[in-house]
């Protein structure tokens, strides 16, 4: 049986980290819903960069919507081509959707990254972004920055779907967790219903091994010889014990009479997403971040390179729950070894904020090259600037 399929009877949900327009257009995402069990989509700044930038497939969009309107922004012509590839993958997951009780088949859109430190403008353009896309199954990224917790809180008191992104720390994430329950209390106090909103918080993982592996190998090459073999040892084991033990955080919020109450009236729990889950280290299983964190009420979203290979040679059992003391063991050691596991995660925190707005940039001057080169002006042979 196809491995990514085996994964729904352990409970976990396989999401696509990836879009663009062929996939839509082909009936490729059609097949990997039908024969592989996608059954939801994630997207970023750095995957619409990488869409557009990448292929020919959004200019005779881009051409058209130049040509109607000369006057729009790159970022009006972004959010435009954006919005298109967004409703029609909802469309498409939209029976994945309905079967799934409204757990499954979301598209997620991001906030623009600039706001990841403005509460008030993020509240603002999800709203914005939520009517515009106008799909129950659409999801608003937002940032586990500060900035962003109100904005999670009062985004779920309002019914809007919520994917909590860019979440590197077990704090945060139990932050994130009391958000999200506080506006589904909101909710419930207004008297509206619970089970017509849903909520992921997206958990990264290979970035923190990317970072702690550094530090590891920094501190085993200081070491005396008999004790770097031990040091070393730790690598590629941070990410996943610091998820083994969000998951924990995830089952207290989640089990306790406080939730209890709110899914008596029918709400959703907030799963776990595991996120950034290619392996990027070649000298680590290309399934590591999947094999590693099967569990109950969990998501992985996969980029394509992942999803092929788990595909091909995945062997899913049980392993999110299991090997949570020695979790803990492993990042005591990393702690008495002088890394500081606190502070790396705030470091990637602002680092994916910042990647996420370069990439946005990026974005927006490759639309702003194009538009130039497509303006009726001059296609008509206008005035050029001399």
């Amino acid at each position: 049986m196809n491995p990514l399929l085996r994964l729904k009877t352990y409970g976990q949900s396989i999401w696509l980290d990836n879009i663009h327009r062929n996939l839509l257009e082909s009936g490729e995402l059609e097949r990997m819903i039908r024969e592989d069990g996608i059954c939801g989509i994630t997207s970023n700044p750095t995957i619409f960069e990488q869409a557009i930038n990448g292929s020919p497939d959004y200019d005779h969009a881009l051409q058209a919507l130049v040509m109607q309107n000369p006057g729009q922004s790159p970022q009006e012509l972004f959010y435009t081509l954006a919005v298109e590839d967004i409703q029609a993958a909802a469309d498409i997951l939209l029976p994945v959707y309905e079967s799934s009780g409204h757990r499954d088949g979301m598209v997620s859109l991001e906030v623009s990254p600039e706001l990841a430190h403005d509460t008030a403008g993020t509240i603002a353009e999800a709203r914005a972004l939520h009517k515009r896309v106008n799909r129950p199954n659409l999801m608003i990224k937002v940032p586990a920055t500060r900035e962003g917790l109100p904005a999670i809180q009062q985004l779920i008191s309002e019914g809007i779907n919520v994917n909590v992104t860019l979440l590197f720390a077990v704090d945060r994430y139990r932050a994130v967790a009391e958000a999200y329950l506080a506006g589904l209390e909101a909710r419930r106090d207004n008297g509206y219903r619970h089970n017509d909103v849903a909520s992921v918080a997206s958990f990264f993982i290979s970035r923190v091994d990317n970072q702690v592996d550094k530090l590891l190998e920094q501190k085993a090459a200081a070491a005396p010889e008999g004790e770097r073999a031990a040091i070393l040892a730790l690598r590629g084991k941070a990410a996943i014990a610091n998820a083994k033990l969000a998951y924990q955080v995830y089952r207290e919020m989640f089990g306790s009479g406080r939730f209890r109450a709110l899914a008596h009236a029918g709400a959703h729990v907030q799963r776990l997403l595991w996120g950034s889950t290619g392996t990027k280290n070649p000298d680590y299983s290309d399934v590591l971040y999947i094999e590693e964190l099967i569990g109950p009420e969990t998501v992985n979203t996969v980029p394509p390179g992942t999803y092929l290979a788990y595909r091909d040679h995945g062997d899913p059992h049980v392993t999110l729950s299991l090997g949570v003391s020695e979790a803990r063991d492993v990042l005591q050691r990393i702690a008495e070894l002088g890394i500081d596991l606190a502070e790396i995660t705030r470091e990637l925190e602002v680092d994916g904020v910042k990647k996420f707005a370069q990439s946005f940039h990026t974005l927006l001057d490759v639309i702003a090259n194009k538009a130039a080169v497509m303006s009726p002006t001059r296609a008509s042979g206008g005035t050029r600037r001399g």
